[in-house]
């Protein structure tokens, strides 16, 4: 820089007048540069794909348009999921997004538990709702639908119990 910079007022008149000369003339073009809007991600019969992930659990989800059934491996969800509590998660991305009823769902689940696996297919919705339907991310995302919990168990140590748990103690 071979001008100094004193104040406030000229550091922002520096920056203005190097992003006009970089990025044309008007802001809204740099706008209109900057947020490009997300296009919907569907295949040919009208479907949005994602995979989703929870502990041992991945899930392979489809979304598309329809009246709100949810299958899961073959199964109704209600009979999959026997577990009101691992049905409530599996309805929290509809119910977030403001969309219950208006898709359907087919996901088929392999690894881990139930709660796992409720878990994976929550992710897969949350991902494929978003890839559908671009609109729905700024909800999906502020309560943490589009993020993978990467807690997983920790593995056992050699000379331990457990992965922590040592063995009891004898003095004599």
């Amino acid at each position: 820089m071979a001008e100094d910079i004193k104040s406030l007022d000229q550091l922002k008149d520096a920056v203005t007048a190097n992003a006009g000369g970089v990025l044309g003339s008007s802001s809204a073009e740099a706008q209109s540069l900057s947020a490009a809007p997300r296009e919907p991600q569907r295949d040919a019969q009208g479907r949005a794909y994602a995979t989703g992930k929870r502990k041992d659990a991945v899930a392979r989800v489809w979304v598309k348009p329809g009246s709100g059934k949810v299958t899961v491996n073959g199964k109704d969800m209600s009979e999959y999921f026997a577990r009101p509590v691992l049905q409530m998660i599996l309805r929290q991305p509809f119910d977030i997004a403001g969309v219950a009823g208006q898709y359907d769902v087919y996901a088929t689940v392999a690894g881990g538990g139930l709660s796992g696996q409720a878990g994976a297919v929550k992710h897969g919705i949350s991902k494929a709702l978003q890839l559908h339907e671009p609109g729905l991310r700024a909800p999906l995302k502020a309560a943490g639908f589009l993020t993978r919990d990467s807690r997983v168990v920790e593995r056992k140590k050699y000379g331990k119990a457990k992965a922590r748990r040592s063995f009891q103690f004898s003095k004599r």
